[in-house]
């Protein structure tokens, strides 16, 4: 077998797709994910913060929203994960953008890269942090403007919203399997 036929042989896939989750998992999904974005988003606007009111919702919190109420039994979803990852990727993207002078392409890749290797290295990986260091470096002046404060708001505060959300939402199920979380630290 070639080098190429032996590496695209791999692509094939082995196994079947899972099933679809019960309509019970389901909705508790809804249920989560529209509670916990529907409060990152208004509360800020109820305390009538100005500005940072509409950049108190960034997109990487809707990934977040997938895991911690859609997959909640997931490593990424943990609370350890959802906070560290967060927190780790905000930071290293706006470090990355306010002491490195290259090009935006260059600095993103950067910022992501960096932060899947902190995140590994803390045990907080959660996928949605690569999507908080990439705004930290694309963001525009908005998000440019806020350095560091970036990293307590919108996003440690966003991701603190979730979490509790999170906590309330997912134990309220009489399902076993569905309390929240599997572990902390």
């Amino acid at each position: 077998m070639t080098i190429v036929k032996r590496y695209f042989s791999k692509m094939k896939g082995f196994e079947k797709s899972p099933p679809r989750e019960p309509f019970k998992k389901i909705m508790w999904s809804w249920i989560g994910a529209f509670f916990g974005i529907f409060f990152v988003s208004f509360i800020p606007e109820m305390m009538d913060l100005g500005i940072i009111n509409s950049l108190f919702i960034v997109g990487s919190f809707g990934a977040s929203a997938v895991l911690v109420y859609g997959a909640p039994q997931s490593d990424f979803a943990q609370p350890r994960n959802l906070i560290g990852g967060h927190i780790i990727s905000a930071i290293i993207g706006v470090s990355v953008y306010k002491f490195i002078n290259l090009d935006i392409s260059i600095l993103g890749a950067l910022a992501v890269s960096l932060s899947i290797v902190m995140m590994h290295f803390t045990c907080t990986l959660h996928p949605p942090g690569g999507g908080t260091a990439l705004i930290a470096v694309i963001g525009g002046r908005a998000i440019h403007d806020l350095g560091y404060i970036y990293v307590l708001s919108p996003i440690a505060l966003g991701a603190f919203l979730l979490l509790f959300i999170a906590l309330v939402v997912n134990n309220f199920s009489k399902n076993p399997k569905r309390h929240y979380p599997r572990y902390w630290l």
